[in-house]
């Protein structure tokens, strides 16, 4: 897990109390020595059974959006895309210039939330993933047109208390939303699939769950901390005439990898897609 670094003095308020604002919360709040100060975070969310468990669970407050807003210096959306066409009017009411508004909506660009806000509004564009509720995210952040790298900083020392922060230019955001944002879904797909495995050959489905996540653990903490590259890894498992090379070349024979290229591509063309309809309906 990365050292904590606790986000600035300042309101943060979210806008937005999904899954992805609960795993943020989980790693800002979960700790026993939070890297928050609860009392300084609301969350808008306009469900009042999501809004309660909010509430309940990380103990921040949940008012109406003016309010939160108007008390906040840092502003999170973390809604759906297609609320972003509703919810920027109700901004423009109460983000001004001296805001940092941080988006975290997928596909959806810093010049986008710019031209529904206030002229020179900053706005940074950022793609967590819900590993944030453990503290490993990887998190991907992109200046738009007014923000400087102060904002970027302020953007950083708030997200990079549930994991790793990159700097890129927005260009690379579409891909990385593609692979890193949906990233967690896939290994948890393989996982599935390699539990399932484990029931076929013949082992209780609690066992090969056992296995395959202890499995999962270190062969991620191998990854991360040997200095090796995957290649060598996998290579070094790979024994001549053995059952592991044996094993990929079936994986190779049916195309695995290409079809790992061809779903990333698709996420790719779907977050773009997703950015082109909002322009549309702009």
């Amino acid at each position: 897990m990365a050292d904590p670094i606790a986000p600035p003095p300042g309101r943060l308020a979210i806008i937005g109390g999904g899954n992805i604002c609960a795993a943020l919360l989980s790693g800002l709040l979960g700790d026993e020595v939070p890297s928050a100060d609860r009392s300084r975070i609301s969350v808008v969310e306009q469900l009042p059974d999501r809004a309660a468990y909010l509430r309940e669970h990380f103990g921040v407050s949940t008012p109406g959006l003016a309010e939160a807003v108007r008390a906040a210096d840092t502003v999170l959306l973390m809604v759906k895309p297609y609320h972003v066409e509703d919810l920027l009017p109700q901004l423009t009411e109460h983000v001004t210039a001296d805001h940092l508004v941080i988006s975290a909506v997928g596909g959806i660009s810093t010049r986008q939330i710019e031209c529904g806000l206030a002229p020179k509004t900053p706005v940074v564009r950022a793609m967590p993933n819900t590993a944030a509720s453990v503290g490993e995210a990887i998190t991907a952040i992109s200046a738009g047109s007014f923000a400087t790298e102060p904002h970027l900083d302020r953007t950083e020392s708030l997200l990079r208390a549930v994991g790793k922060v990159v700097r890129v230019p927005e260009t690379q955001m579409s891909a990385i939303t593609a692979f890193s944002g949906s990233g967690p879904a896939f290994f948890f797909y393989f996982a599935e699939a390699l539990i399932d495995a484990g029931v076929l050959l013949g082992l209780p489905r609690a066992l090969s769950e056992e296995m395959v996540i202890q499995t999962a653990v270190g062969a991620a903490t191998m990854l991360r901390d040997s200095g090796d590259d995957p290649v060598s890894l996998r290579a070094a498992v790979s024994s001549p005439g053995g059952t592991t090379i044996t094993a990929i070349r079936e994986l190779e024979k049916a195309g695995v990898r290409g079809a790992v290229m061809v779903a990333t591509e698709a996420g790719r063309d779907r977050t773009v897609q997703i950015g082109e309809q909002a322009d549309r309906n702009n």
